[in-house]
């Protein structure tokens, strides 16, 4: 596969032994993901990752819901790393776009990772909005989108057209529920794939015959039944 796949998460420890083994080609965090992790000082728990990930891309989230708020974040995140993207939302909480936002950090020359992108016209929106010299990742809920019963292979492909003649624009399928959709992803031309530790552990099932699979699947269940001690 040509696709990237980015290392979803909030844990340091995850993310230093997948950065060491070096299959992944980048990592993602997010607010949400770092309070479920307990994390407590923002600012603290990325600069110690970025002590250890030097060299690959790694994208931290602006957190405020106002957008000179966002920016002054944007900037101090940015101020991290050069290997550091800003995450921005493509709106904030009221469904206030953040084209303008966007248009301004990257004129600064920051690097973004727009995300939360659902919509045709959100797309459309931010295609308008970006130049040919923007250093910037495009992340689409694919898997979120699925979650609806709506196919987000469409989208993905359009994106994928639409975005061709930016030299540095990526498309990001976000949010994958199974491996599967790393492989749908690579056949719709995304350069990236976010994945968490768990789905990454998955992919060596792919050396696996299904009949393996399938023998392997049986063992588990005598096993467990009989570690449970189960009669009848």
């Amino acid at each position: 596969m040509k696709i990237a796949v980015f290392a979803d998460g909030a844990n340091r420890d995850d993310m230093i032994k997948r950065n060491k083994e070096g299959f992944v080609k980048g990592f993602t965090t997010n607010p949400t993901l770092m309070a479920k992790a307990g994390i407590r000082d923002y600012a603290a728990f990325a600069k110690s990752v970025l002590t250890e990930i030097r060299d690959l891309p790694i994208s931290f989230e602006v957190f405020s819901d106002d957008f000179s708020e966002m920016e002054r974040q944007a900037q101090t995140i940015a101020s991290w790393g050069e290997n550091v993207n800003v995450k921005i939302p493509i709106t904030n909480t009221k469904g206030q776009s953040a084209f303008p936002l966007i248009r301004r950090l990257l004129d600064k020359k920051i690097k973004l990772n727009v995300t939360a992108i659902f919509t045709e016209q959100q797309l459309a929106g931010l295609r308008e909005c970006v130049k040919d010299q923007d250093d910037v990742i495009v992340s689409i809920f694919a898997g979120r989108i699925a979650d609806t019963g709506i196919d987000p292979m469409p989208i993905m492909k359009k994106a994928v057209a639409d975005f061709k003649g930016l030299a540095k624009s990526k498309i990001l399928w976000a949010s994958p529920r199974e491996v599967l959709n790393i492989y749908q992803a690579d056949a719709c031309g995304c350069q990236i794939i976010t994945a968490t530790d768990d789905l990454i552990g998955k992919l060596k099932l792919s050396q696996k015959t299904l009949e393996e699979f399938s023998l392997d699947t049986v063992k588990m269940f005598f096993n467990d039944a009989q570690k449970a001690g189960f009669q009848l």
